[in-house]
Order: C-alpha cells, then structure tokens, then sequence
C-alpha cells in the first residue's frame, strides 16, 4: 500500500524536487486528482508530492480538482499538507521574492466545488450530511511556525502572517481590482489558495500556505501590470531556497499521532455522511 505522512500541493513551476520517487495513481470518489502522487522521503519522512496543475501545467487554477486532490492526499495517509503558491504583492513592502505564510484567507472565486458537504449522493451511494466547519482560522498553527522557523533557518526572513485573497483566474486582477484589495489591508493575491484550506479542513487535515511574491499586482506599481512570463522568472529564480524550506518545514512538523491542533478534530464528532479516506 501506498503511504505517506505528508503531502506538498505544488505551485507554479514547482513540481519534482524528490529522489528516488514512486508514482501512484489514485481514483476519488471526486474524479482523477491532478496528477498522479509521487511518494519519497524527506528527513526521514514519508512524502506524497502532488502538482497542482498537472506535471505539464496544463490545468488552469479554476479547472483544477481540489476536491480530489485533498481526498488523494488524505488517502494515502497524509494528515499534514504544506501549499507552496506564487502569488502578487499588494504592497509595495512585499516585492518579488518576499515570502509570506499567512494567518488568513479571503475568497472571491465565483465557481469552484469547495465542500464535500454537498448533498449529492457518491459512487458508493453515500450521501454527505448538512456539516458546517469552522475556518476563522484558515491554517494550521503547528505548520505555519514550522513553515515560519525552516525559512528564518536558512536566512530568508518569511512575513510571519498576512491575508491571502484568492481570485478566480486564470486572468490577472485589473488595476482597480488590485486597488481595492489593497485598500481593505489585504498582502497578497493568488488564484490557488481556495479552496484547498478549507477542504483540508473539512477532512480534518493541518493545512499550510507558503506564498512567494512573484510581482506586484497590477495596481500597486505603474507599467503594464503582471505579466505570466515574469512570473515564472521570478519562481524559477527562488525555486531552490524555496524547496530547502519546504524539506526542513518537512522535518519539523509532529509526528501525525502527535498532532493535537484544532484541525485534528473539525468535524467536532459529526457525522459526515461518508467514510473519511
């Protein structure tokens, strides 16, 4: 059987850092993931690699899986999961290769399936209960000052905390857009951030975001605004430090027995209506 202890969501242009990998297919009662996992070992740990938007890039953020891809996560073991993502600086203090691990989470995507608590009946002819989570605080603590102490270890001083907003995408924000999320004291921009969080929180899983600023959006400099290609640049250019963090991140996190956060008991004993993976 296929298992690991903790799972990496991958973000743009950051998709097999592991040696010695083996590739699992996973089916879900949700559809096929992204991508198939990958498992290896870091620092002793067993990791499930997943890329977010397929190993070829091919998925676009609001065609992506969410829903299958924490369940095939879940599925091979994996109760802690760490989601790199590149995001804009809202700004001007957090420019391309500022790395934030934020505390909150807004959403203004429009039409992602972000619930396992649906109504609608599963393969197995189960059919999810009224279950409402709490997600006042979207990411787990224990991730987050681990996430936080593996980028202080290896000299790149992280904003400990901010705001994620998560916009549908896959276009850039206009200039007014981008002014407005500023104005409502908001850090930092991205179009992956949600629904993972919530999800994760849903299956009882610790979930950590990672967002390196690639630009600044569209309304907080002058110029022709965010363009993909720079993006990717700036993503190649801290993919290595970037990667270091996430091993030692990796290493620091509690032993899955161990973990004693609020995500470890969401469900406050509710019946979900299915059989967790």
């Amino acid at each position: 059987m296929a298992n690991a202890e903790i799972g990496v969501i991958g973000g743009s242009g950051f998709y097999s850092f592991l040696d010695d990998v083996t590739e699992v297919q996973i089916d879900t009662p949700y559809g096929p993931p992204s991508d198939s996992l990958f498992l290896g070992e870091i620092a002793g740990r067993r990791v499930a690699f997943l890329p977010r938007h397929g190993r070829g890039h091919h998925l676009p953020p609001h065609r992506i899986n969410y829903r299958a891809n924490l369940w095939a996560l879940r599925s091979v073991g994996a109760r802690q999961v760490l989601g790199p993502c590149a995001v804009g600086g809202l700004r001007a203090q957090y420019g391309p290769g500022t790395l934030l691990v934020p505390d909150q989470m807004v959403d203004r995507t429009k039409a992602r399936a972000q619930t396992y608590f649906d109504g609608l009946p599963l393969p197995d002819g189960s059919v999810p209960n009224v279950v409402h989570v709490s997600l006042a605080d979207p990411y787990c603590p224990v991730g987050r000052k681990a996430a936080l102490a593996a980028a202080r270890g290896r000299d790149w001083e992280p904003v400990d905390g901010g705001t994620l907003v998560v916009v549908e995408g896959p276009r850039f924000s206009t200039r007014a857009e981008s002014l407005w999320h500023q104005a409502q004291g908001w850090s930092v921009v991205g179009m992956t951030g949600h629904p993972e969080a919530a999800l994760a929180r849903e299956l009882e899983l610790c979930y950590t975001s990672l967002t390196l600023v690639t630009d600044l959006d569209a309304g907080a400099e002058t110029g022709q605004g965010v363009s993909h290609e720079d993006v990717l640049k700036v993503f190649a250019s801290n993919v290595d430090r970037l990667r270091d963090v996430l091993f030692d991140a990796v290493a620091a996190l509690p032993a899955n027995d161990a973990r004693d956060c609020l995500c470890t008991t969401a469900l406050g004993g509710m019946d979900p209506g299915f059989e967790l993976p």
